[in-house]
């Protein structure tokens, strides 16, 4: 597993909401209410108190019920979110991809959407202009949409250009969520193969998935995140089996 080298610190990261106990019928109501002091809110952790750290070239799994705060967390970790409280250390750079789309634009053309996705992530030009045969091939877009708005495009080809721009261009830390849930059977076993030959070169990856299966082939180690709490840390096979024991 790796060599050891921690490349990710999550400490004592708390994310907490305000939320209103009573339902405001309008902003009116709301605003008068606020003016007067009556507004009664409680608490709501998203993230209570997590913390673990993952060693370079692992791939660290996190699992947990619907609400557990897994996409938070991911959030997180990639500075898309500040937290509450505690911090984050990463070392290198990460590519996460959390939101299928979510830094696509619909009206540009996908091969447009590369080059602004490839930015985003922080690669030049000339690094897009070098790959771009290969993440076009990879995704296997056909060349009659490859030019048309990605409006256009069914939710399995966004995630597969998706899938192909993160990992084109070798970021040392990988942020998957449900990624591989998306697009045909080949595909998906075509974006595994991917990621094992991305840890084999010593990429880190944290991975999001209901596939208990795809856990336990996938993951060195698991995290269980319950209510927003660290339920249990370890063995990709023994903190499955009790997640499907408990569930």
């Amino acid at each position: 597993m790796g060599n050891s080298i921690t490349v990710l610190e999550v400490n004592n990261v708390s994310m907490k909401y305000r939320l209103a106990t009573e339902k405001i019928d309008s902003m009116k109501h709301y605003f008068v209410k606020k003016i007067k002091g009556e507004l009664k809110y409680e608490d709501f952790f998203a993230l209570n108190d997590v913390s673990f750290s993952v060693n370079k070239g692992e791939v660290f799994g996190i699992i947990g019920r619907n609400g557990a705060g897994k996409s938070t967390l991911l959030k997180v970790i990639s500075g898309i979110l500040q937290p509450t409280s505690g911090e984050v250390n990463r070392k290198g750079t990460i590519a996460p991809l959390i939101e299928l789309g979510a830094g696509f634009n619909g009206d540009l053309s996908g091969i447009e959407n590369v080059y602004l996705n490839g930015m985003l992530m922080g690669y030049s030009r000339k690094f897009l202009n070098e790959h771009i045969e290969e993440i076009l091939d990879f995704s296997e877009i056909e060349s009659k949409f490859i030019h048309t708005p990605l409006k256009n495009y069914s939710s399995g080809m966004k995630a597969r250009l998706g899938f192909s721009i993160a990992t084109a261009v070798k970021p040392e830390i990988l942020i998957l969520d449900e990624v591989l849930s998306v697009g045909d059977f080949k595909f998906k076993e075509k974006s595994e193969n991917k990621i094992k030959s991305m840890m084999r070169e010593g990429t880190t990856v944290l991975f999001v998935s209901h596939s208990m299966t795809q856990m336990k082939d996938l993951c060195d180690r698991v995290l269980w995140l319950d209510r927003g709490g660290v339920r249990e840390v370890g063995n990709s096979n023994e903190v499955c089996n009790v997640y499907l024991s408990n569930s």
